[in-house]
Formats: C-alpha cells, sequence, structure tokens
C-alpha cells in the first residue's frame, strides 16, 4: 500500500513537471520571432474568415510554422474571435504575440487615395481608376448608375464628393471610397450652411456648394478667396450675370482645348454665366472647406470685378471704367 501511494505521487510530479515544460516553452515560444520566407509577409483575411483559416493563411503566404500551432495560440490566448477582418504585413522580428495583437487591433496595411481641391468628379474617377490595390466595381457604369450604387440616385456627382485623402484596406472597393467621400461632403456643406451669413441671397445648401465650387476655380491664392467669393454674392444679389470662364470652361467638357474663344462666351448653354444669370445647374467641381466656408460667409465688398494680377492674386473694383482699367494694366 505504501509503494502504491509512492507510485502516485511520482506519476503526479512527473506530470506537474511535463505540464511546466510544456508551458514554459510555450512562453519561450510566444516571444520568439517567426521564421519567415521573405522581408515581408502580406495576407488579406475577409470577413468571416475563422481563427484555424486565418492560421493557415499566414503559413501560406510565408510564416514558417505548423498551422496548428499558430491556431493553437489564437484559441488558448482568448482573443481568436477578437481577430479583424483586413490586409495585414508583417516583417522578420514578428513574435506570434505580435502577429495576434496587430490583428487584434486591426493594424492594417492601408493604400491611400487623394482628391484635389477644384478637381472636377471625371479627374476623381480617373484618380480612383488607378488607385493601387483598390477593387473596381464600377468601370463600366454611367454616372447615374454610379450614384445610384453609393445611395444617391438621382444627383450630379459634380461637387458632391470632398476633396480629402481617404485610406483603404487592400481590396476594398471602390464604392466603398465613393460613399465615405461623398458623406464627408454632406456632412462639410451641412457644417457650412449652418454658419451662412443671414443676408446671403443662396436659396439652399445646394446653392452654396455650387457657388463654392466656382470659388474654388476662380482662387489664385487663398488670402482672396472670401474676396472673390463676395463679388459673385453681390452680382447674384443684383441680378448680374456671373461672367466666370471656369463655367463656360466646363459646360464645353471634353471639348475644351485650353483656349477659350470668343464664340465660346457667345453660346447659349446651361454653364454660360455670361448669357445667363444666377448659378449654373450643378457644382463645377470640387470645393474644399475653405471655399464652402466663403460662399456662406464672404467678405462685405461694393467689389462688382475682379482681374488676375499673374502672380496669382486679384485686382478687385468697384465700377466697370475701374476693371478695364485693372484689365489693361494686368492682361493687355
Amino acid at each position: 500500500m505504501k509503494f502504491l501511494r509512492r507510485l502516485v505521487l511520482l506519476v503526479f510530479v512527473l506530470g506537474l513537471l511535463v505540464v511546466g515544460a510544456t508551458v514554459g516553452g510555450t512562453v519561450w515560444w510566444l516571444q520568439q520571432p517567426l521564421p519567415l520566407n521573405a522581408d515581408a509577409v502580406e495576407v488579406s483575411i475577409e470577413p468571416g474568415t475563422s481563427p484555424r483559416e486565418v492560421a493557415l493563411a499566414w503559413t501560406q503566404a510565408g510564416v514558417q510554422a505548423p498551422p496548428v500551432l499558430l491556431y493553437e495560440w489564437f484559441r488558448w490566448s482568448g482573443q481568436a474571435r477578437k481577430i479583424r477582418a483586413g490586409s495585414y504585413a508583417i516583417a522578420r522580428g514578428i513574435t506570434p504575440r505580435g502577429l495576434l495583437d496587430k490583428m487584434v487591433r486591426g493594424d492594417e496595411v492601408l493604400s491611400t487615395v487623394r482628391l484635389i481641391e477644384g478637381w472636377t468628379f471625371r479627374q476623381f474617377r480617373a484618380e480612383l481608376a488607378k488607385a493601387e490595390n483598390l477593387k473596381q466595381t464600377t468601370t463600366g457604369m454611367t454616372e447615374a448608375q454610379l450614384m445610384a450604387a453609393i445611395g444617391a440616385a438621382g444627383l450630379s456627382p459634380e461637387g458632391r464628393f470632398y476633396p480629402d485623402t481617404y485610406a483603404y484596406s487592400k481590396g476594398a472597393s471602390d464604392v466603398a471610397v465613393l460613399k465615405r467621400a461623398h458623406r464627408a461632403m454632406q456632412r462639410q456643406l451641412e457644417l457650412a450652411w449652418a454658419e451662412r451669413a443671414a443676408s446671403s441671397p443662396l436659396r439652399n445648401a445646394d446653392d452654396a456648394l455650387t457657388l463654392a465650387s466656382i470659388v474654388e476655380k476662380e482662387t489664385g491664392t487663398p488670402a482672396d478667396r472670401s474676396r472673390v467669393a463676395g463679388v459673385f454674392t453681390n452680382r447674384l444679389r443684383i441680378g448680374m450675370p456671373l461672367q466666370t470662364d471656369p463655367t463656360v470652361i466646363y459646360g464645353l467638357g471634353e471639348a475644351f482645348d485650353g483656349n477659350l474663344r470668343k464664340r465660346d462666351l457667345t453660346t447659349d448653354g446651361p454653364y454660360n454665366t455670361y448669357l445667363r444669370t444666377g448659378l449654373p445647374p450643378t457644382p463645377i467641381a470640387m470645393p474644399g472647406r475653405a471655399s464652402l466656408l466663403a460662399a456662406v460667409r464672404p467678405d462685405t465688398t461694393k467689389a462688382l470685378y475682379f482681374v488676375a494680377r499673374g502672380d496669382g492674386s486679384s485686382q478687385f473694383s468697384e465700377t466697370l471704367a475701374e476693371h478695364n482699367r485693372a484689365v489693361n494694366q494686368y492682361q493687355k
């Protein structure tokens, strides 16, 4: 009987030693760099991917470790369900603990696409088409179909996307970026419209967006922005044509060859603000926040005219006679 008790005690002690060695080995492994078959290894995890599939994806991509070992670590950590979908990249030196932490934090590899103030929607769409790692789903769509795809059916796309830099994960769709840019412009326009001057002749936020797009295209230097807006606001208030070249150029579309001719200014069309009063039917570009604010809170000025000085700034005039002298001085 005494011998049996000693045998049981020995087995128990040996078991503890084995468990201790196993735990110690696991702790040691979690702190060691994972062997990789390249300097960098990338994996894209789709939504709904199981932890076991995530472990397998890493080993197939180049992590030289048994997938079952990675999976058991994910499961044993208690954070397997917290792994986020996305695109990830790791480099030599990363440990199993670091790999899991990266996926739980959602520390993705991101690409970016930039929308510039004053660009037209056509220019932005061309930029999206060549964006790296962006899934192209709208290539064959008309503008009307594209706007319907982002939940804005019936709206013209021009001016409806906020100029900014947008980050996205590898494999994200162009629709996702377009939706974010559209929501951002909606927010910025709402904020600007809430700050409008009580005396503004603009009827609604869409008017503000259209005027802001003109201000964006007509402003050569930021210091002139609010004053340029003031000139156009004065013209709207008294029913004077806006007489702005950028709207005519926009109306010409791809037919514009870089030279604006007299016949272009004397040919009627919805964007010819020399022949028609009021704002054109849609924005002509994508304005930034500064132009949105200038459109709703322009400078108080008596100026009705301005002309480019040639250095990016403008000369403002209150009368046509003053304006003609400025034109002779700076453009002739």
